[in-house]
Parts: structure tokens; C-alpha cells; sequence
């Protein structure tokens, strides 16, 4: 197999592709990738001799740069993770979202469907949200019957996306796959997101900002669980499926961040409650979904998979990563951040 992995230096997809790279050694692994601010080739730096692995830098808006890669590696099959995935962003500007959720996921089906011809035995293997389905009361949880309900402009463009991902398969024959993960967690998350940012805030002594009350839940999913996941579904699952990836870890925002407060005021040897202090309570967020909660039991039925860690183990691991890879954070937080998001939203 030549398997081009789309946003593969970034969060997410650097975890799939040293999987897949370490695993499957007769296997190429491409990984294509733009690198706007959240993609980062020093995700990836333990696979620079790997000779089974190459990097490409390229987008996948661009019907050229597509069609490049699946000719000169002659792809077999491509998992696609590329995405703009920040909620805050596109609501500040969802026009982004739009180009690359969308009509980014159709370039590469129409290059794809194009390049392959006889569409049997290869596969499109889309990464999808939770956020797609909308939000839960305080019962029940998503499965893969959910309706669709997306309520910012990043879950509208995730779930046109997969509209059209399974329109491809039924109109034109590509066997897609498709998966809808709850919010993941673990080493190399962009630090503009919850659990990074929180870690980064307390061990500068920075103000914690919680949205509302803090009440709003999410199902944490660590990362690597993620990947292995991927991994089993892309091998295993049923083409034209959809599979739910759920972490079975329901926190509320502001509960989590109470843990990860008592985790860094234990690991920087700080006065129980110190870190706390820092909470504070801002405006919430327009459109803000209450609860997601993933029902993974198709997953664990038909293909075994269950995550590995609890919530407690994988969160203390995250945040030792995190302090011992404070150079890192350094780096994706510099200049090329500031200047991608300049370039898509203005000054702000």
C-alpha cells in the first residue's frame, strides 16, 4: 500500500502516521500536508529516516498539488484528516472552513476518483467530529443513526463534508469510510486548544478562562487511542460505514480543569489549590453545545477496539509531556501562528 495521509504533521495525523510508519514497515506512508499554523514537521522528527515514510508539502484545496502526489507516489489509498478545526475561529471567520472542510474533501475525492479509475480496492477513509451531530441533553449519546444538527460554522463544514464523503461512495462507487471522534487529547496539540492551553497558562501563572459556568461536558478520547482506532477501522471496517470513536470519559470543562490544576500543582510542587486560583469565569462562547457524549459500541462490537487508558492516566501523561517539551510549545506558538492567522482573519 502507498497511503497518502492528509494533514499528517498535525496533531491527530502525526500520531496516525508514526503508527503506521512504525507498524506496517512494507507500507509507504505519505504524509501531505500544507503546514499552516497547526501542522508542524517536528511532530514528526523521529520518522526523518524512517524509509518507508515521505513528507509532501501540499494543500489539498489545490486540484494540482492533489493530483501531483497520487500520480508520482501512485497512492492506493488515502486517509484524510486535513482540516481547519479551531470552533472560535470560524466563528470569527468561517470562510476558511468552508474552502478547506469542504470543498477540500471533494478536490480530493474528485483527484482521487479520477486517478484510480477502477475504484474497487482502495479505499477514502474520512476523519470526522462529533461536533456534527449538535448537542445532548444531560442523557443519551451519539451513535452513528444520530441525525446531523452542527451548530458553529467548523461542525457545519465537518458535517457537508461528510455528507459529501457519503454521496461519493453512493453515486460514484468510492469505498469511503468514515469516522466521527469525540474530542482528543494527548502530546503535540496545538496550544490554542483547551488542555494545552490550560497546562500553558498554569505553569505561567496566566488566568484560566472557562466558558460560562464551566458545565458545558465533552468525551475525551486520548490521541494514540485515536490513532489505533483509525488503524483498525481502515483495515477492518465495512465499506460505506460510519463508526463512532468515543473515549467512554465524560468530563464537565470546568472539572477538568480542576484536575489538571491539582496534576500541575503536585508535578511543579506548588501548594494544593494554588493553581486553581487561577480559574476565571468568561463570557460564553455563541453557539456553545452543552454535552457531547460518544457511543462507541459498534466500534468495540464489530472490530474490538476500546480505549486503553482512563481519562486520569492519559491526562497526567499529557501534561508530564507537555513540561518536559516546553521547546515545542515555544515553537508553534512564534511567528508562523501569528502570521497564518493575520493572513485568514486580519489583525485580530
Amino acid at each position: 500500500m502507498n497511503i497518502l495521509v492528509t494533514g499528517g504533521a498535525g496533531f491527530i495525523g502525526s500520531h496516525l502516521v508514526r503508527l503506521l510508519v512504525n507498524k506496517y514497515p512494507n507500507y509507504r506512508i505519505v504524509t501531505f500536508d500544507s503546514l499552516t499554523y497547526a501542522g508542524n514537521l517536528a511532530n514528526l522528527n523521529d520518522l526523518k529516516n524512517a524509509p518507508n515514510h515521505v513528507f509532501v508539502k501540499g494543500d489539498i484545496v489545490s486540484r494540482d498539488d492533489v493530483r501531483n502526489a497520487l500520480k508520482h507516489y501512485e497512492i492506493t489509498d488515502i486517509i484524510h484528516l486535513a482540516a481547519e478545526s479551531h470552533v472560535d475561529r470560524s466563528i470569527e471567520g468561517p470562510m476558511p472552513f468552508v474552502t478547506t472542510n469542504v470543498l477540500g474533501t471533494v478536490n480530493l475525492m474528485e483527484e482521487a476518483k479520477n486517478y484510480w479509475k477502477e475504484l474497487s480496492g482502495h479505499t477514502f477513509y474520512h476523519v470526522s467530529t462529533d461536533e456534527v451531530f449538535g448537542s445532548l441533553g444531560k442523557e443519551g449519546f451519539f451513535t452513528e443513526e444520530t441525525a446531523y444538527d452542527p451548530r458553529s460554522p467548523y461542525s457545519a463544514s465537518k458535517a457537508a463534508s461528510d455528507h459529501f464523503v457519503s454521496a461519493y461512495f453512493h453515486t460514484y462507487g468510492l469505498q469511503i469510510k468514515r469516522s466521527n471522534c469525540s474530542n482528543n487529547y494527548g502530546s503535540h496539540h496545538h496550544p490554542e486548544k483547551l488542555i494545552p492551553l490550560m497546562i500553558n497558562n498554569i505553569l505561567n501563572r496566566k488566568p484560566l478562562p472557562v466558558y460560562g459556568e464551566g458545565v458545558n461536558v465533552r468525551d475525551w478520547l486520548w490521541v494514540e487511542d485515536h490513532a489505533q482506532a483509525i488503524d483498525r477501522i481502515f483495515h477492518e471496517g465495512k465499506v460505506g460505514c460510519n463508526y463512532n470513536i468515543g473515549g467512554w470519559n465524560e468530563w464537565r470543562n470546568i472539572d477538568l480543569v480542576q484536575e489538571l490544576c491539582s496534576i500541575m500543582d503536585e508535578l511543579l510542587d506548588r501548594k494544593p489549590g494554588e493553581s486553581a486560583q487561577l480559574i476565571t469565569y468568561v463570557k460564553d462562547r455563541a453557539g456553545h453545545d452543552h454535552r457531547y457524549a460518544i457511543d462507541a459500541t459498534k466500534l468495540h462490537n464489530e472490530l474490538g477496539w476500546k480505549p486503553s487508558l482512563t481519562f486520569e492516566e492519559g491526562l497526567r501523561k499529557t501534561v508530564k509531556w507537555y513540561l518536559d517539551n516546553q521547546a515545542w510549545v515555544t515553537e508553534v506558538t512564534s511567528g508562523s501562528y501569528r502570521d497564518y492567522y493575520k493572513k485568514m482573519y486580519g489583525e485580530n
